[in-house]
């Protein structure tokens, strides 16, 4: 089902909705990676390498946790991000 212009499409099959959430999804995360990438500019920010290890670790952790889902049933949830 999806709602458009407040009444529901029921016809739009199973595949639809995966193409059309993941290609709206993938982008947004595409867009946030960017945005991460900026925070590398020195002259606006102060960072450590250790910071940034974190920073990529918990991002190849997710990716791996979302990776296993499309293969397996279940997998952990995150509890969140934090440098400290």
């Amino acid at each position: 089902m999806r709602y458009i212009g407040g009444s529901v499409d029921k016809s739009e099959s199973r595949k639809d909705k995966f193409v059309r959430l993941a290609e709206k999804r993938t982008q947004r995360a595409i867009d946030a990676v960017r945005l991460l990438g900026n925070l590398s500019n020195r002259s606006n920010y102060e960072f450590s390498d250790s910071d940034v290890k974190k920073i990529f670790r918990a991002l190849d952790d997710e990716l791996k946790l979302a990776r296993e889902k499309f293969h397996h049933k279940g997998g952990r949830k995150n509890n969140g991000f934090t440098l400290r």
